[in-house]
Formats: C-alpha cells, sequence, structure tokens
C-alpha cells in the first residue's frame, strides 16, 4: 500500500513536470507571441492592466478644480489611517458657512492599495494611478498632498 502511493506520487509528479514543460516549450518555440515585458528598457510603451492599482491621485481639471467636498468618507473606509483630511470653513455666495477642503494627505508607505477609498468617495474625486515607481530613500518623501496649491472644488458638486 505505502509502495503503491509512493509510485503514484511520483508518477503524478512527472506528469505535473511535463505538463508545464509542455506549455513553456509552446512559448519558447512560438516566439511571436510575447508575454513578458522587457522593463525597464519599454517604460514608454509599456501597458499595464485597467484593474492595476497603483497609488491614490485626486483628480484635477484645466482650471485646477477638483471634486472632493471634504465629508472624509475615504478616510473613514481606510483600514489603516492611510488618508488624512483637514478641512476648513469658508463663506459660500449666499453668505453661509460651508465645509471646505484643505489639505488631503496620503501616506503611501502605509497604503495596501485595498480601493476602499475609491470605492467610498461619493463625487469620484480620487482614484487609482498606474503608477508604480514608489522607490525613495527618504520614507518622508511618500507622504503626499493630493489637492494641487490654490485649487478649489468645481462648482455644482455638492
Amino acid at each position: 500500500m505505502f509502495l503503491k502511493n509512493y509510485i503514484s506520487d511520483i508518477y503524478k509528479g512527472v506528469r505535473s513536470l511535463l505538463k508545464g514543460m509542455k506549455l513553456t516549450g509552446y512559448y519558447f518555440t512560438h516566439r511571436k507571441e510575447i508575454i513578458t515585458q522587457q522593463y525597464p528598457d519599454n517604460r514608454g510603451e509599456m501597458k499595464l492592466p485597467d484593474r492595476f492599482r497603483g497609488e491614490v491621485i485626486m483628480i484635477h481639471d484645466e482650471n485646477n478644480e477638483h471634486a472632493c467636498t471634504g465629508c472624509t468618507a475615504c478616510e473613514l473606509a481606510c483600514p489603516n489611517a492611510t488618508i488624512k483630511i483637514i478641512t476648513k470653513f469658508e463663506l459660500s455666495k449666499d453668505g453661509k458657512k460651508k465645509k471646505a477642503l484643505d489639505d488631503f494627505i496620503y501616506h503611501l508607505e502605509l497604503c495596501t492599495l485595498c480601493n476602499l477609498c475609491i470605492e467610498a468617495c461619493p463625487t469620484d474625486a480620487i482614484k487609482m494611478s498606474q503608477n508604480f515607481e514608489h522607490s525613495v530613500y527618504d520614507r518622508s518623501k511618500l507622504t503626499k498632498k493630493l489637492n494641487n496649491p490654490g485649487s478649489k472644488i468645481r462648482e455644482g458638486v455638492e
């Protein structure tokens, strides 16, 4: 019984190895199908999947306006406090105080790239970018302010 199981396991292992080698041999002989990307030589034309999550960015239009209302939904959704929203109160055109975004602080070194903040944002003000090269010597460079200097909320966003 023991010997039979032992020989069966060897047979299954060799069969699995040959099955993998068959696929490797196919790709070796059919070179028109390029699978491996030659990073970093192909940075200009490199294609990442659409679902790739690189880092959180805030979308600004050509007028330096964003859609973030400062509601802190993304901050609350983040499982490890990667996002810090600092708000201020501004006077609106009709004289009422309105909460507005002052700073959107993002700690990339803490981010797990889980996408929960993007899903929680009611105005789609933030999204995941395709950027993946984050190597730095100083960790403080991984803390980013996502709202541009002088940016303001887009008209009509509530």
